[in-house]
């Protein structure tokens, strides 16, 4: 190993379970696979049950059930009531749409421990174009009964160009929905919105205001609400630590199996993810040649192989940096040193061209015929 610093160890403690990657929404940023179609095969109840007593016997603590839309697995209820029995903190991701109070009744008598949902846009036409689904009152009224069943609030509103300007809005949409949890989650350029990057990436001036804005409401609502602000990775001169460190933490299981040290990891070529249909859990965690592919400092180039923060970082996203060089043991050029900052100012620039352009379209995610639609007038 490079140097003398050891790469940290550890086993499982968050567990994702994408439990299926059918969705009523159509959002064009979703950080579902492009070719997600292809990926039908979902994993029986049986097969979601015996992945759940895997990784809980190696230490995760804590399951979240997401997808596309989890609410779509029927199963869903016998599945949380299982993670209860395991002594897991079960916590649902949501588009909200379709969460009936029948549903969430039916949910809580099973166990499950926390809801979190997302809405598009503080208002209904905006909200509706970009999900692609007449969607914004039923989630007003799955968040209010959420409240009214016991849970704590906790709203996801992803941030881009088309919504950045609503700042304003969205935090008083908080409000008004009395969320105890807001996550303004700045769009994280994979999937679908890789693809849309170019008519989502908001400018550096559009994002310092937002900022500046969610952090007046985060003193203003302090002891009210707990505001969390997810800063995007192209205007940062510091890569991420991915999922704390590669293999460390996170373990993502995807619809069909697939075994993901995170849950992008599927767009690397060669990586050999393995499949929960043909491996233990352990066996993958431990011995996988995808969970050990950068568990370690070995693998690193220049500047990060002798960067006194490659313990703190690890080089950045793996994902991120495939996708902007075509290479995923690149330094990720979110990185102020990395030889090719030039890609991500390069981004920047298309994306701030192609928003001179009121007619840029965006491409929704639909596995029949992927449409593009003109954004609604302001």
């Amino acid at each position: 190993m490079a140097g003398s610093e050891s790469y940290p160890s550890g086993t499982p403690r968050w567990l994702l379970a994408e439990l299926t990657y059918s969705c009523p929404l159509q959002c064009p940023y979703c950080s579902n696979p492009i070719d997600y179609a292809d990926h039908t095969h979902e994993l029986s109840t049986d097969e979601w049950r015996r992945v759940f007593t895997e990784a809980r016997a190696m230490g995760a603590v804590q399951l979240g059930l997401s997808g596309g839309e989890p609410l779509i697995r029927k199963d869903l209820p016998a599945l949380v009531e299982h993670a209860r029995e395991l002594g897991y903190y079960t916590n649902l991701i949501s588009s909200g749409y379709g969460l009936t109070e029948e549903k969430i009744v039916e949910l809580k008598m099973a166990g499950l421990d926390h809801i979190q949902i997302s809405i598009q846009a503080p208002e209904k036409t905006l909200n509706n174009y970009l999900a692609g689904t007449d969607s914004y009152e039923q989630k007003k009224t799955a968040a209010q009964l959420i409240k009214q069943h016991g849970y704590p609030m906790v709203l996801c509103v992803v941030i881009h160009r088309h919504n950045i300007h609503l700042m304003h809005e969205i935090l008083e949409m908080a409000v008004e929905l009395g969320a105890d949890y807001l996550e303004l989650a700045n769009t994280q350029y994979y999937g679908w919105a890789h693809l849309n990057r170019d008519a989502l990436l908001p400018t550096r001036e559009q994002f310092e205001t937002a900022e500046a804005i969610a952090q007046e409401y985060k003193e203003k609502l302090r002891g009210r609400m707990k505001i969390y602000y997810v800063v995007p990775d192209y205007y940062e001169d510091r890569p991420k630590a991915c999922m704390n460190g590669w293999g460390t933490t996170f373990l993502t299981i995807a619809p069909d199996g697939m075994a993901l040290p995170c849950h992008e990891a599927r767009i690397l070529p060669g990586l050999n993810c393995p499949n929960v249909r043909q491996m233990s859990l352990r066996d993958i965690w431990e011995t996988s040649e995808a969970f050990n592919r950068f568990r370690n400092f070995d693998w690193m180039e220049e500047p990060c192989r002798t960067c006194p923060e490659k313990s703190k970082d690890f080089g950045g996203c793996r994902c991120q940096a495939y996708l902007l060089t075509g290479d995923m043991n690149a330094t990720d050029p979110v990185c102020s040193l990395s030889p090719q900052r030039d890609k991500v100012e390069q981004a920047i620039n298309e994306a701030l061209t192609a928003s001179l352009d009121p007619a840029e379209p965006l491409i929704f995610r639909n596995s029949r015929n992927s449409k593009t639609l003109s954004k609604p007038t302001d």
